[in-house]
């Protein structure tokens, strides 16, 4: 477990979460991951639209989740 990922949703998390926290959370999944705090030159693509990939993900999760006694969330 990345322990540096925080839980992104309500109650948890008062307000919504914003662009940056899920991108932050994504990028610290693909450093878990890949094992590569930073990556070398030849890898930073890749790492890039991981983190890309993840982050959209992550947003598309979070919009959709419905948490038990709150309204779900417009998005």
């Amino acid at each position: 477990m990345c322990r540096s990922i925080k839980t992104l949703r309500p109650p948890v998390l008062p307000e919504e979460a914003t662009e940056e926290d899920i991108r932050a959370a994504a990028l610290q999944y693909v450093r878990k991951v890949s094992g590569f705090r930073a990556p070398a030159a030849h890898n930073r693509e890749v790492f890039d639209r991981a983190v890309d990939v993840i982050a959209e993900a992550t947003a598309e999760l979070l919009a959709g989740l419905e948490v038990r006694g709150a309204a779900r969330r417009a998005g």
